[in-house]
C-alpha cells in the first residue's frame, strides 16, 4: 500500500458534525431518500465488504447522516490513456435498494473521456441497467454489489483501449490495422482530456477529497510529465510504459502530429498547475526532452511556410497574366 493509502484512509465515514460542508457539492445531495429498515441493514453490510475489499487503487468516503450517497474516486490504471488521473463518481442509492442498482453519476468537468462515461456525467454499464447486457451482467438484488460497481468501472470501461468500448466497435479486432489505427488515435484524444481533468480536479477539487487530490498529485506530477514528453516526443504509444528516457533516443514517431501539437500547447499549464499545487519540479529540464521535437516541427513549420510563400507568390503571377490575356 502506498505512503498515500496509509495517510488517508480507502474507507471512511464522514461524520454528522463534519456532513454540511463535505457533502454540498455532492450530485445527488438534493435528492434524498427514506430507505427501509432491510434497505439500511443491507447498506452497513456494503459498507462492511468496501472497508475489507477496496483495490489499492479505489478510495470511498461514505456519511453518517445520508446513508444514501458515497463518494468514489478510481486511479487511472497503468497501462491505459487513463493512468495516474483521477475519476470521481458522485452514487446514490434508491429508496428500494437493492431492488434497484445504485445511481452514478461521473464528474467529468465536461469532459466525455470515455464511450461509457458521458461528458454530462452519465455512466453507461450494464450492472446499473444503463445499458444493454445478457441477464447475467445486469444488476442482481441478491449478489451484486457497490464494490463490484466500482471495480467494473475500473477494469471495464477505464481500459487500455476504450475506442471498442463503443457499441459496435468491438467486434473489429484490436490486432486489425484500421481498428488499431483507430484506438490509438482515440487514445490520444483520451489522454488530452484526462490531462484536463486533471487540471479541472485541482483547480475544483471535490470535497472530503481535497488533501488526497492535492497529495496524489504532487506525488504523481514527474511521472506524469515525464510520459506526457514521452508521447509529445513519439517515443512511446499512449499509455505506454515509460522507461529510461532521453533527447538523444531516436524511435519512429508513436503518436500523430496533431497529438504533438495539442499535447506541446497543454504541457505548460499542466507544469503550472502541478507547481501551484506545491509539486517540486526543479529537474523538470532534464525531463522536458519535447525541447528537440519543437525544434525538429519549427524547422518543418520554416520550410513548409516558405513553401506556401512560394505557391502563394506562383498562384498570384498566374491569376495576374490570367487577368491581363482576359481583359
Amino acid at each position: 500500500m502506498t505512503t498515500l493509502a496509509k495517510e488517508f484512509k480507502q474507507f471512511d465515514i464522514i461524520c454528522k458534525n463534519d456532513e454540511l460542508n463535505s457533502i454540498s457539492d455532492h450530485y445527488y445531495v438534493s435528492a434524498s431518500n427514506s430507505l427501509s429498515p432491510s434497505g439500511t441493514k443491507k447498506i452497513m453490510k456494503e459498507w462492511r465488504i468496501l472497508e475489507k475489499n477496496l483495490p489499492d487503487s479505489i478510495f470511498v468516503r461514505v456519511y453518517e447522516g445520508r446513508i444514501d450517497l458515497l463518494r468514489a474516486v478510481i486511479i487511472g490504471p497503468t497501462g491505459t490513456p487513463y493512468h495516474d488521473g483521477l475519476f470521481f463518481f458522485d452514487i446514490q442509492l434508491p429508496c428500494d435498494y437493492p431492488a434497484s442498482p445504485p445511481k452514478v453519476h461521473y464528474l467529468s468537468f465536461g469532459y466525455g473521456l470515455n464511450p461509457n462515461l458521458y461528458s454530462y456525467g452519465y455512466v453507461c454499464l450494464s450492472l446499473l441497467n444503463t445499458w444493454s447486457g445478457a441477464y447475467y451482467q445486469k444488476w442482481n438484488p441478491s449478489q451484486s454489489t457497490i464494490l463490484q460497481v466500482l471495480v467494473s468501472i475500473q477494469g471495464l470501461i477505464l481500459n487500455a483501449t476504450p475506442y471498442f468500448n463503443e457499441p459496435g466497435y468491438g467486434s473489429f479486432s484490436s490486432s486489425g490495422s484500421w481498428g488499431k489505427k483507430r484506438s490509438l488515435s482515440y487514445n490520444e484524444d483520451v489522454f488530452i482530456m484526462s490531462c484536463k481533468t486533471m487540471m479541472a480536479i485541482l483547480n475544483r477539487p471535490p470535497k472530503s477529497f481535497e488533501k488526497f487530490v492535492s497529495q496524489h498529485f504532487r506525488n504523481r506530477a514527474k511521472t506524469i510529465l515525464v510520459a506526457c514528453n514521452a508521447y509529445i516526443n513519439g517515443q512511446a504509444n499512449i499509455g505506454d510504459p515509460i522507461t529510461t528516457i532521453t533527447a538523444a533516443t531516436e524511435t519512429p514517431s508513436l503518436t500523430s502530429f496533431i497529438f504533438k501539437i495539442r499535447a506541446g500547447l497543454l504541457y505548460s499549464r499542466l507544469v503550472d498547475s502541478f507547481i501551484k499545487n506545491g509539486s517540486c519540479l526543479e529537474s523538470l529540464e532534464r525531463l522536458d526532452t519535447s525541447k528537440n521535437m519543437r525544434r525538429r516541427k519549427g524547422c518543418q513549420f520554416a520550410v513548409g511556410g516558405m513553401l506556401f510563400v512560394l505557391l502563394l507568390l506562383t498562384a498570384t503571377i498566374f491569376v495576374t497574366k490570367y487577368c491581363q490575356y482576359a481583359i
